[in-house]
Order: C-alpha cells, then structure tokens, then sequence
C-alpha cells in the first residue's frame, strides 16, 4: 500500500485515502494459481488482511491504541453479559410466578426465546457481511437498549400485587397488552444479543495486524480473556439474582440490566474515530456457489481445481454441526438445572440459594481453566500422551468437551433420582435433598464449555 500525495481521510466519513484501492474478497479468487520457487504449483494468498482496510488513519496501530480498545472491548461485552444473563438465568422463574406459566409452559418460552438468540447471531452475522461488523455491534446493542428498557417499563405493570413474583408468589393475571409488551422486550434482547455475538467479538479481532507476529499471538490470548469477561459479567450478574429471587423484587435488576447496556453501547461509540474498520466483502454463498460451477465447468482441466477451497468448507460443517448439539446441553442450564434447584432444599443456616445462583460453580469452572489451561492441562496430557506437542489440536479439545458433557449429563441424572427418591409423599415438586448436589454437574458443565467453546473459535478462524 502506498499513499497519494493527498491527505488521507479518516473514518469518520468511512473514506479511503485517495489513490488508494479498496477491494471486496471474492473467495473464488482468495487463493490464485502460483508458481512456487521449487517448480511446484501451490494456492497462495493473493490479497491480504489491509487490502480491505477502511480507516487508513489507523495503520500506525501503535500498542497503546490497540489496548486501549481492547479494555473498553472487555467492558462492553461485561456489562452485556450482566444485563443479559440476569435475565437468561432468571426468565424461567420469571415466566413462571410472575406470568404463571406452568412448568412445561415456561420452559418452553425459555427455549423457544433462546432459539431466537441463537437465531438472530446468524441473522447478525450475515447482515455484517454486508453492513460491516462495527454497526452491526452498534445496531445491536441499540436493541438491547430498547428492549431492557421496555421490559423494565413492562415490569412496573406485571409486578401486581406488590411482593408477588419469589419464588412461590404468584402475581395477578395480566392484561393482553400487558403481556405483549413483555414479549415484545425479550425477542426486541434477543435480536440484540444474538447480533452482538456474533458479531463484537470478531469486530474486536480485527483491531489486530495479523501480519506482525506479536499481535498475531495476543489476538489468541485475545479470545481468552473475552470469555474471562463475560464470565465476571455472569458472576456479578448472579450476585444481582440471589436478591432478587428470595425478594421477588425484578424491578431493580431490571433497571441496572438497563444502564448497563447503555453504559455498554456509549463505551463502543467512544472510540469510534479510532477503529480499524474493513470494507464489508458481502454474503460468502453465492461466491461459493459460482466456484462450484467453474469447477463443473472446468471439471476435465488437468490442473487444480479452485473448488477444492468449497471442498475444505464443506468438510468444516460435520464440525460445526456436532458443536450444535453440546449447546443444546450448555441451555439445560438456566432451564432444566433452575428448576431441578428450585424443587431442592437451598438452605444454608439463615440464607436461601438461589437455583440460579448456581451458575456460579459453572463460570468459576470455566475461568478457573481458561486461566490454568497452558500451565496444568498441557503439561498433563504431555506426560500421559509422551507427546512433544505444546498443547491439544482444536479437535481433541472439542472432542474432550463432548466427552465431559456426557459426563455432564449422567451426574444431573444421578442428582434427580436422588432428588425424587427424596421428595415428600404427597408430591414430587419439593425434595429434602440438598441443592449443593448439583456442584459437580455445574463444575463438568464449566470445563465442557471451556474445552469447546474456545476450541471451536480457534477451528474456523485458523
């Protein structure tokens, strides 16, 4: 890259330096065909990282500036997760004595909501292929705004009688405008989160330069310490619920839940004149489709084929597919292990745990592995494995967190049937059998998700 004699333009009005050529990635020509220097013909790099750069003005990219977005990147994914993991770990609950839902019914909104998070990531990060992933972080966060923002409006309505809403108060019913306003609060959070996680954390990568080795390490530990953020938002969050529960006193959390994401939404604008930002390259889909056709096409040519790349994508999606599942068992969490707490004796002397204060055990598992992972678990599957390798491929650390899930799985199975066989005689809703039982399907539950969530990022971004 070289600059014209003209000043360069800086972000702000999202212009390039004049003179400077700015291309969108067209997959079908990442890779072109090249000579190597031993006579072998190999795919090679043809456009790097800074052909897309949108903000020149930041190509200085000294250390102090990328850290210092970095620490605001961490505040503003802690606050998100406080404000939507209060309501995650506590909907279930919510729905329950506050819209007196059943059982089956609660936990059905609960899935059929989470669905729509999971959804709307999708939706997030399609949208950023086209919009840029900076506002598509900023729309999304606007969303969450607005829909915390409407639920805590919603709360002072639902919340009739006052006191209603702990566990085992039931409140009044609600009127139909009353109810929809409360939906319409959540799915307005779940589009907003959904986005901005799919979404912020990719954007934060890209404030580093892949092509300097030292910046290229830190963008790794750079995933870490992200999950280490939102683990402390979970925590704190989890502080919030173990008042509100035994209270049934919504409204507090709520508000904070609310000035939290505003709080997270103005820390992204601030730096905004000092981001790398890059030219959106559009939907990756309909470039694939056109490699595949060239390579129908060109199928007789005795040279390689530019459809092998199609070929290694297509052989990541049984990886992807088989990480669906262990999510699907990371959401029995704030559903089926809150409710599995709340039917179980939580008393400690004077003070009632929350069910969903359990969560604890989970994210105190999560960093707690995170943070020792280079300095007990490598060194240990060194010594069993004789191996020389440094650390666990991506897929032996993803398939070491199936394993744990299974795990997982068969330890809350055991605590049920002994939480039935302790229940009263005339119903199976409460059992005299502790809550601290549910410790270590928490605990196994934290290292599965360490183990695949950070792995499977790793995978598809190398």
């Amino acid at each position: 890259m070289q600059q014209s004699g003209n000043e360069m333009v800086g972000m702000g009005d999202d212009l390039v330096a004049p003179g400077i050529e700015t291309r969108p990635v067209n997959i079908a020509a990442v890779f072109e065909l090249q000579q190597s220097g031993n006579g072998e013909e190999g795919l090679l790099p043809a456009h790097t990282k800074m052909d897309h750069l949108i903000d020149m003005e930041n190509l200085m990219l000294e250390e102090e500036l990328v850290d210092g977005n970095l620490g605001l990147f961490y505040l503003s994914q802690g606050l998100v997760t406080i404000a939507f993991y209060v309501l995650e770990a506590s909907i279930v609950l919510f729905t329950k004595y506050v819209m007196r839902q059943t059982n089956a019914e609660a936990e059905s909104t609960f899935s059929l909501w989470m669905g729509t998070v999971y959804l709307c990531s999708l939706v997030g990060g399609f949208l950023s292929d086209y919009l840029g992933r900076y506002l598509i972080s900023i729309y999304a966060q606007v969303f969450l705004t607005v829909g915390f923002g409407l639920l805590s409006a919603s709360a002072h309505a639902l919340l009739k009688p006052h006191g209603c809403g702990a566990i085992g108060k039931l409140c009044d019913p609600h009127a139909p405008v009353e109810v929809s306003m409360f939906y319409i609060s959540i799915y307005l959070i779940a589009l907003g989160n959904g986005a901005c996680e799919s979404v912020l954390a990719t954007f934060a990568a890209d404030q580093f330069d892949e092509e300097d080795p030292a910046e290229k390490q830190s963008k790794t530990s750079f995933g870490w310490y992200f999950v280490i953020a939102s683990n402390i938002g979970r925590l704190i969050s989890m502080a919030l619920l173990v008042y509100t529960e035994s209270t049934g006193n919504w409204l507090p959390i709520f508000w904070i839940s609310t000035g939290c994401v505003i709080t997270a939404l103005v820390f992204l604008l601030s730096q905004t004149r000092r981001y790398m930002r890059f030219k959106p390259s559009g939907n990756p889909f309909p470039r694939i489709a056109q490699v595949i056709v060239a390579s129908w096409r060109n199928r007789n040519l005795q040279v390689p084929s530019l459809g092998e790349e199609v070929k290694c994508i297509l052989r990541l999606l049984p990886v992807w597919l088989c990480t669906i599942w262990s999510f699907v068992v990371f959401l029995q969490m704030p559903s089926l292990f809150t409710e599995q707490g709340a039917a179980m004796d939580g008393t400690i002397l004077h003070f009632q745990v929350p069910p969903a204060g359990m969560i604890a055990f989970y994210i105190i598992s999560t960093s707690t592995l995170i943070v020792f992972y280079d300095k007990l678990i490598v060194p240990l599957h060194i010594k069993l494995t004789k191996t020389k390798s440094k650390t666990l491929a991506e897929l032996q650390r993803i398939g070491t967190g199936f394993v744990i899930v299974v795990v997982t799985m068969l330890s809350a199975g055991l605590v049920e049937q002994h939480r039935l066989k302790h229940s009263d005689g005339s119903s199976k809703e409460m059992s005299s059998l502790h809550i601290l039982w549910q410790i270590p399907q928490y605990i196994l539950m934290g290292a599965s998700k360490a183990m695949v969530y950070v792995a499977e990022k790793d995978f598809f971004a190398a």
